[in-house]
């Protein structure tokens, strides 16, 4: 019994992270129904650029802090010079180019980092925790923390403030909102920024949590995130929490616990499948 709980926070922990690498990606959904699959590359190159900034500053503070500034810069001109020329045409155009930027921003992060994986040598300030004979590691506490911390401030900023009416009313229609004096295309900006921002706080999370950064490490959560948020319901960010943790779940209690004889990675789609086939617009998205 004590394996399954410790499988089950386990798999708490890579929900966790998978909800943070797929939140940007329902947010751009949800405004400009694009599938913004390069948001996988933005989440590689914030691991990159929290290594690089950790090894140059020796604060793993200024790192996170650095790499988001960066990661929401880049976010941002994908925006502008990427999906925004592309919005006339039909939505697999801008798919397209999404996939292309990824491809290219993995392939700069190979030119400039070299091949080879990298270790994250840093620790996150986070106790170790015992829970009856269980102890959580301190990276498995910080990642609780951190992921509890990004989701209420999101859901804090989008529902309380001004700023998440305009975003409400702008993933709504974007004519109406600019016929109301909202300035969607800075929403769409914004949207970017915030959803940019917390794909470097995953991307360093999971370089410490696996001690590893590499230039392919977005190749997975690409596909496994569009599949999460089919599964949560396009554009529904409850709903990619949802499908992000009981993804995580799923994975580690069936292949590390009852030792199912499945490649790890199907099951998002195996998931994806079921809940298409039982209800098509996913588990909290509208009909």
């Amino acid at each position: 019994m004590q394996l399954f709980f410790e499988q089950l926070l386990n798999g708490i922990a890579m929900g966790s992270i998978y909800a943070l690498i797929t939140l940007g990606l329902a947010l751009v959904y949800g405004i400009l129904r694009i599938l913004h699959v390069a948001h996988a590359g933005i989440y590689t190159t914030g691991a990159y650029a929290g290594l690089i900034i950790v090894k140059l500053s020796g604060s793993l503070v200024v790192g996170v802090i650095g790499s988001m500034a960066f990661c929401a810069l880049l976010g941002v001109a994908i925006e502008r010079f990427v999906y925004y020329p592309l919005m006339k045409y039909p939505p697999y155009v801008p798919l397209i180019g999404s996939i292309a930027v990824m491809l290219a921003i993995e392939e700069l992060c190979r030119l400039i980092a070299g091949p080879h994986i990298l270790t994250f040598p840093a620790t996150l300030p986070f106790p170790q925790i015992q829970i009856g004979g269980i102890t959580l590691s301190s990276t498995l506490v910080a990642v609780y923390c951190i992921t509890a911390l990004v989701l209420v401030l999101l859901w804090y900023i989008t529902s309380k403030t001004e700023l998440g009416l305009a975003m409400r009313a702008t993933s709504q229609d974007i004519p109406i909102a600019d016929a109301m004096g909202i300035n969607s295309h800075l929403i769409v900006s914004i949207t970017f920024v915030i959803g940019s921002a917390i794909a470097a706080i995953a991307g360093i999370l999971v370089g410490i949590y696996y001690n590893q950064v590499y230039p392919t490490m977005g190749a997975v959560p690409a596909y496994k995130s569009l599949a999460i948020i089919v599964v949560g319901g396009l554009g529904s960010v409850p709903g990619a929490v949802i499908a992000s943790l009981l993804l995580g779940v799923a994975e580690t209690l069936l292949i590390g616990y009852a030792d199912i004889p499945l490649p790890r990675d199907a099951l998002a789609f195996i998931a994806m499948i079921g809940v298409l086939m039982w209800r098509s617009e996913g588990l909290l998205g509208s009909r």
